[in-house]
């Protein structure tokens, strides 16, 4: 019988004492026969993540703490996977939660499929705020069709939340890059890895539980930096990985249009025809949840409204601020 490849779990941190304990404890219960490490590159923590990862540490050799001193999540997988000795990385977050057999039915779908693998993005809230913002991305009207939310079956997919894929391939493609936004290098590295000729699949079998922002705020924040990042894969790739980043772009777009167009023509009929489109496109994506209708169009409203001023914004900027990575790969494809 053909033994288990060695794993490496792969998982930057950064502030997360809150949620830290379950998630270890998730990869560290894991029904994986194997031999199996967890890497976690910690970003600077001043939350007490970093005390609680020692003492992780100390009782269980599995787990190996490395500084990440540039503090983004990229430089942080990077790291964690520099240090890894596994044959096959599996990447991790410090806001999900992963069934007891996610590291094998990774490995599983690996062997099996090759390229790239990972399950859906699968959210599940913990604050009623956090239910209404998951409830708002199980709609394709809010985060658009992207097979990776909705896959009910083994598919082929463009970019994947997570992933496994083996250390080697991982290390020809160079790993991930540091976009300014700190946000989209995991659809960048995808895009490179399907441009290298190689694949990424979904299989539904692969089952973890993602914890959406849970305030308006941090909601914002976050889907502005997404649109920001799609913005910089643009004008770095010079192609997006889908249209999916257009739909908010162009509502963005056309709410300032119109409110432009009335600004100097006194007609409002255009800023009641758009601004009506997406309420009742809003109203809908409640009407199919099970979370409070209000809280659901407020959290997918700003996940439209921010993911498309974040690309409007990276759009208007201009290719200065990924420049640096333009000219890196100009120099490695000499």
């Amino acid at each position: 019988m053909q033994s288990e490849p060695s794993v490496s779990v792969i998982l930057p941190v950064l502030d997360e004492a809150e949620s830290l304990d379950d998630v270890l404890q998730d990869i560290l219960a894991q029904d994986y026969r194997g031999p199996l490490e967890v890497i976690v590159a910690d970003g600077g923590s001043e939350d007490g993540t970093l005390e609680r990862l020692q003492d992780w540490a100390k009782r269980d050799s599995r787990i190996t703490v490395v500084h990440n001193s540039k503090r983004r999540q990229a430089f942080g997988l990077n790291l964690a996977a520099a240090r890894a000795t596994g044959a096959v990385l599996v990447r991790a977050d410090g806001h999900t939660r992963y069934t007891s057999d996610y590291v094998s039915r990774s490995v599983r779908a690996l062997h099996e499929l090759g390229g790239a693998v990972g399950g859906p993005m699968t959210p599940e809230g913990w604050t009623s705020f956090g239910r209404a913002v998951a409830a708002a991305m199980n709609s394709p009207l809010t985060m658009g069709p992207g097979r990776f939310h909705h896959a009910r079956t083994r598919e082929e997919v463009d970019t994947v939340y997570l992933g496994a894929l083996a250390r080697s391939e991982f290390e020809e493609i160079g790993g991930f890059r540091a976009l300014p936004s700190g946000s989209s290098e995991d659809a960048d590295f995808y895009f490179r890895w399907r441009r290298s000729g190689r694949r990424v699949h979904v299989d539904p079998a692969i089952v973890s539980a993602y914890r959406p922002r849970d305030t308006p705020g941090a909601l914002w924040r976050q889907y502005f930096r997404y649109g920001l990042g799609k913005a910089e894969m643009l004008w770095l790739n010079r192609s997006l990985p889908s249209l999916r980043p257009l739909a908010p772009t162009l509502l963005v777009v056309g709410l300032v249009a119109t409110l432009v167009f009335w600004a100097f023509t006194a007609k409002w009929w255009p800023v009641v025809v758009v601004l009506g489109g997406w309420a009742l496109l809003l109203i809908f994506v409640a009407a199919r949840s099970r979370a409070p209708s209000v809280a659901v169009i407020a959290a997918a409203g700003i996940m439209h409204l921010a993911y498309g001023v974040g690309m409007v914004w990276g759009l208007l900027r201009g290719p200065g601020p990924i420049r640096h990575l333009r000219n890196a790969e100009c120099d490695t494809s000499r």
